[in-house]
């Protein structure tokens, strides 16, 4: 049981450290993927909406530190991406939402969200209107990271196969 709490953070330093060095390099426009709400979100609906919850907040906060940013602001985005997330667990249908589309648009759903939250936390430039937050720092965001899960369906092993 405490191996299903530590995989996360033990796969989240390596992720931390490409989203701090590799992703500000493959950043469009000022719009970035966020690799760590990969994680989140495929824990989440593999272990369930409290795990991810749960998680979120933990790694979520550990970014904050690791990278300097005010804290809370990736906790309480983090948190409520997996909130979201967690309302897609079920039980029977892991295989389902993990390894097809769904885990894509799934993903989207939680980006948008989780880019607008963080943006709206941490923008302080009074000329940002609510379409350029949703569009630009929202829903351009989460189709980054979106297209960056889809490496997690093509390769995720499919039942059957060894």
């Amino acid at each position: 049981m405490i191996w299903n709490f530590l995989k996360p953070v033990l796969i989240f330093i390596p992720l931390a450290t490409l989203q701090l060095v590799i992703v500000p390099l493959i950043t469009v426009y000022d719009i970035a993927p966020n690799l760590i709400l990969i994680l989140i979100v495929y824990y989440t609906l593999i272990y369930g909406q409290i795990f991810g919850i749960i998680a979120g907040f933990v790694l979520g906060l550990l970014f904050d530190l690791i990278s300097g940013s005010m804290i809370g602001a990736s906790s309480l985005a983090f948190t409520v991406s997996a909130f979201i997330a967690g309302y897609f667990y079920n039980e029977n249908k892991i295989d389902i939402n993990t390894a097809s589309f769904l885990f894509v648009i799934i993903l989207f759903l939680c980006g948008v969200v989780n880019s607008f939250l963080y943006s709206s936390v941490m923008t302080n430039n009074p000329d940002v209107n609510f379409v350029t937050l949703i569009l630009d720092i929202g829903i351009l965001p989460g189709l980054y990271t979106a297209a960056l899960g889809l490496p997690v369906i093509i390769l995720k092993p499919k039942k059957g196969i060894v």
